[in-house]
């Protein structure tokens, strides 16, 4: 059984980690780590996980007793937490934050869509953002062909808890509720990494992602619009996006249109492409908690550990 930690432990992230996690059949969990909460049991904040979870948060942090570390702290805090609390050896470490997105201090960027092999030998593991990830999964085909030459129109709209537990003046209900806004237009903190992958597989790569995400009226997932100039086919372009994810165990090309509800409390994605005179549209969903979080920690997980890819994922979308 591979043991595993969590520091961060009141979090949304953290609370869909537990989730798969308690079911996952070759993990125990050692702690939850959460200074906030310690001495309290997990079930009083993760309160889907009564009947299935009889853990208590802690302030201890036993890391000669793990495994595999799961990082669930907000960004910039990973880094204080690694850089003030020296692991054992042996301890691998998954970091939800963006704090080793740029892949430095031997982090490896955890899309196993871009670099499946890479994770599956490495350490320490940078999960990516949910913007990134949606977006990524949009593209990564046309870079890895060579075919991103022009400016990449990106539209994305992400629930309420893409924001975080803590609430704040754009995420408490009476503000969210029937309403819809754009935020960080065109500077949005996922670029970096969005670009940086898309560099990786086409480095000549220099044009503009112009980015604009939305605040949904909504609880979870992401649905991103993207297009750009290329000259393909509409066949051309369904091979080409087919051929690429053909051994994704997670990512899925679909002939007809798509919708959010689709892959909403799943570790799927569905990206389903149309060609428009010069423009490829591109849509992509996501579940920005699942795919765009925990679900994919848990996917770099078994990579790491050399399970199945898909233990402890067969997750069963809400439907309606």
């Amino acid at each position: 059984m591979i043991k595993a930690g969590i520091i961060g432990g009141a979090g949304y992230t953290a609370g869909e980690l537990l989730r798969i996690l308690v079911n996952h059949p070759q993990v125990r969990i050692a702690f939850v780590h959460s200074s906030s909460q310690a001495g309290s049991p997990v079930t009083a904040i993760h309160g889907g996980l009564w009947g299935e979870c009889d853990l208590t948060f802690t302030d201890q942090l036993p890391l000669d007793s793990v495994d595999v570390l799961f990082i669930c702290s907000g960004h910039g805090d990973s880094r204080k937490f690694l850089e003030s609390h020296p692991m054992p050896a042996g301890v691998r470490i998954i970091d939800l934050s963006q704090d080793y997105r740029d892949e430095s201090e031997g982090f490896v960027y955890g899309l196993p869509e871009l670099q499946r092999d890479k994770i599956a030998h490495a350490g320490k593991i940078a999960n990516p953002g949910c913007f990134a990830t949606c977006i990524q999964l949009a593209l990564l085909p046309l870079a890895a062909a060579g075919l991103l030459h022009e400016e990449v129109q990106v539209t994305a709209i992400t629930g309420s808890t893409g924001a975080g537990v803590k609430p704040g003046a754009t995420t408490h209900f009476s503000w969210r509720n029937d309403n819809i806004s754009a935020y960080k237009a065109f500077e949005h903190q996922h670029l970096k990494e969005i670009v940086r992958s898309l560099q990786l597989l086409q480095p000549g790569f220099d044009r503009a992602v112009n980015f604009v995400p939305l605040r949904g009226d909504f609880a979870r997932g992401i649905f991103a619009s993207v297009y750009t100039d290329c000259p393909l086919t509409q066949e051309e372009a369904e091979k080409l996006y087919q051929d690429y994810y053909r051994e994704a165990v997670f990512t899925f090309v679909c002939p007809a249109n798509i919708d959010m509800k689709q892959v909403v409390n799943t570790n799927k994605a569905l990206v389903h492409v149309e060609k428009h005179g010069d423009k490829l549209l591109i849509l992509s969903v996501i579940d920005n908690l699942l795919k765009g979080a925990s679900g994919q920690a848990v996917q770099n997980m078994n990579l790491m550990f050399g399970l199945d890819e898909k233990c402890g994922l067969q997750l069963k979308n809400i439907g309606f």
